[in-house]
């Protein structure tokens, strides 16, 4: 049968080992009211390794603004209030989306930067779609830190999301927390390893207006690092791929003939156009493909599909939950 997760469009090892420099100073300048329910001493300064270096932030912040899709889940579930966010990108299964307290910077395609001048931000958790605009919040927000903690190209991407929950954890008192994240999300990746036959071939794949796209292994957006991290043999390797958010333009004919015995599935539009009366489910574009019918993975019902906010979220919890899924999907054919 199918595995499809049913939530809705809607930790860390140890902090040491992760490597983060994480240093909690005297006395700094005074820090307001501040910006969570966590507890922790206004006046107070902390030193963290975030991609462009060593930041001292103000602990706990006075003013919070985030544009990091990956970091909202989080954000939202350890209770920190934010003044000002990229609400308009965020899917509806986060809190914040809806929250008109909290003054909207817009998407990443039409952002209202300047908005952010009236957050009075002491931390700018930014990211993901926002990463080129971090230029213009040093200039509107120059009292700011512009907090920065994007998975690194260089570096194994589990590691990554825990790296960066272990940071936000230190600064929001919620290391606990954080490392129950992390521990989750290994746990997670070795049910799928564990699970794992270690020959069945494995195909990635997003569907987007209608079709059906291939993500690449090592390069494919979202899913493409899963391969190296789980051990999986790909069904199909195409010269010159793309870490293109629709992923790359191939034949179904091309996926048939490759005849994966599992297809992992990203649907984009769930998302984003999940109410449009044109949106194609992800399933029904699968399921019901006659070119796709005699494929291993689709006769046999082995389609695992993310969490329908994934595009928009991408938090650590959207990739437990996703491995979870796999996880089940793989001890049921046992």
């Amino acid at each position: 049968m199918t595995s499809f997760t049913r939530r809705s469009f809607g930790a860390v090892s140890a902090v040491g080992a992760l490597g983060l420099a994480l240093t909690a100073c005297g006395s700094g300048t005074g820090a307001g009211t501040g910006a969570s329910d966590t507890g922790g001493a206004a006046g107070e300064s902390l030193e963290v390794e975030d991609n462009n270096g060593t930041q001292t932030v103000q602990v706990p912040p006075a003013s919070v603004v985030a544009t990091d899709n990956r970091t909202f889940e989080t954000l939202s579930d350890w209770g920190v209030t934010l003044t000002a966010a990229a609400r308009t990108l965020m899917p509806t299964t986060i809190d914040y989306k809806d929250d008109e307290s909290i003054i909207d910077l817009g998407n990443h395609r039409e952002p209202d930067l300047e908005a952010v001048v009236a957050a009075e931000p002491t931390l700018i958790i930014n990211g993901q779609r926002f990463s080129q605009y971090h230029d213009d919040f040093v200039k509107y927000a120059p009292d700011a830190v512009v907090l920065e903690l994007d998975p690194r190209d260089d570096e194994p991407f589990a590691d990554e999301l825990k790296r960066q929950v272990a940071v936000l954890g230190e600064i929001f008192e919620k290391q606990s927390e954080a490392e129950a994240l992390g521990t989750d999300l290994d746990a997670a990746m070795e049910r799928v390893k564990s699970a794992y036959d270690g020959s069945s071939t494995v195909m990635a794949v997003n569907t987007s207006g209608g079709e059906i796209g291939y993500i690449a292994p090592g390069v494919g957006r979202a899913l493409g690092w899963t391969f190296e991290a789980l051990d999986l043999v790909p069904a199909l390797e195409v010269e010159g791929s793309s870490d293109d958010h629709q992923g790359d333009d191939i034949s179904v004919e091309a996926i048939a003939d490759s005849n994966p015995d599992w297809i992992l599935v990203m649907d984009r539009d769930a998302a984003i156009s999940a109410d449009d009366p044109e949106y194609k489910p992800a399933n029904e574009l699968l399921e019901s493909s006659e070119a796709l019918a005699g494929v291993t993975a689709v006769a046999e019902g082995n389609i695992v599909y993310m969490p329908a906010d994934t595009y928009t979220n991408e938090s650590i919890q959207t990739y437990t939950e996703f491995f979870e899924e796999f996880a089940d999907a793989l001890e049921g054919k046992a």
